[in-house]
């Protein structure tokens, strides 16, 4: 609940310090460059380092990369159907191909599952989401802001983005304990990750902003919180009698509302920002109501 709090209490911060021009009007600009070069390589050092990987966790950890692909497939073809912008489309799947499994997932897997079953979702969202964010991500937030941009740039921005390079030192140095001291370092930075982004997509969010982005915000929340996690459920259907509960929190992840790392890239990309910071804003409150329908219809699998 303090989670759900938090993640209300800021968003409508930013809010506040938009109309009370608290903030100078680019001030978001600031806060999402600390939240990719500081807080989420702080994050991914703190959460991914001394994890053990095995071939159970195969299923649960490629549920994200499943959810991406899906995502540039139907929203690429989309695009070009519709003739939308390269940035609308960038948004589109940046905003529904990545899914909220930390700061939503993991509190509403605790409510519905238990503590019991939180290390699948520390493992979906770390070894998943935050991989594809790090890796296809970068790439697609760099394909759809300039289309010109070869090969040779885009495989530079991925591999100089701060959060992979980050969880290629975590994995690497695995069986090194880091110090204390080292270790409270990366926690508080990683901890301001949630709060500052929250803030910064405050403080862009307008209600003009749906003006001309409704059908594609409709879009959007419609393969996010329904289509997407259904495709997911069938394409990993014949794993269901493996590990029951695995599968149904798996496919509970993926119904998470947009993450909000992949809104900040997009945004730092200028892949529409009005159309992501509405995506983050009422998927993420639409998801509140979505995912108890979820569970109850997960229960019966």
């Amino acid at each position: 609940m303090s989670n759900i709090v938090i993640l209300v209490a800021c968003l409508l911060i930013g809010v506040v310090l938009r109309k009370t021009q608290r903030m100078p009007e680019d001030g978001h600009l600031a806060l999402n460059a600390f939240i990719i070069n500081l807080a989420l390589p702080a994050l991914v050092l703190g959460s991914i380092h001394g994890q053990v990987l095995t071939t159970k966790l195969l299923l649960p950890v490629s549920m994200p990369w499943l959810l991406f692909g899906l995502s540039v497939m139907i929203f690429g073809t989309l695009g070009r159907v519709m003739r939308l912008t390269p940035e609308v489309t960038g948004a589109l799947i940046m905003t529904t191909g990545l899914a909220n499994t930390s700061f939503v997932g993991l509190p509403m897997i605790e409510a519905f599952y238990g503590a019991k079953d939180l290390p699948i979702g520390i493992l979906i969202d770390q070894l998943g989401t935050y991989l594809v964010l790090s890796t296809l991500g970068i790439a697609v937030a760099s394909i759809y802001a300039a289309r010109s941009a070869s090969w040779r740039q885009i495989a530079i921005r991925v591999i100089t983005f701060p959060p992979l390079i980050a969880l290629v030192l975590a994995l690497a140095s695995a069986s090194i304990a880091y110090p204390p001291w080292l270790a409270a370092v990366f926690a508080r930075l990683g901890g301001t990750l949630v709060p500052l982004a929250l803030v910064s997509v405050g403080l862009q969010l307008r209600l003009d902003q749906l003006r001309g982005n409704r059908v594609f915000l409709g879009l959007g929340l419609a393969f996010k919180l329904v289509l997407g996690p259904v495709l997911i459920l069938l394409l990993l259907w014949s794993a269901r009698d493996w590990d029951g509960e695995t599968f149904r929190v798996t496919i509970f992840e993926a119904a998470m509302g947009p993450q909000i790392g992949g809104g900040i890239v997009a945004m730092q990309y200028g892949l529409s920002p009005p159309l992501v910071t509405i995506m983050i804003g009422a998927g993420i409150a639409l998801s509140f109501l979505t995912l108890p329908l979820w569970y109850l219809s997960l229960r019966a699998l």
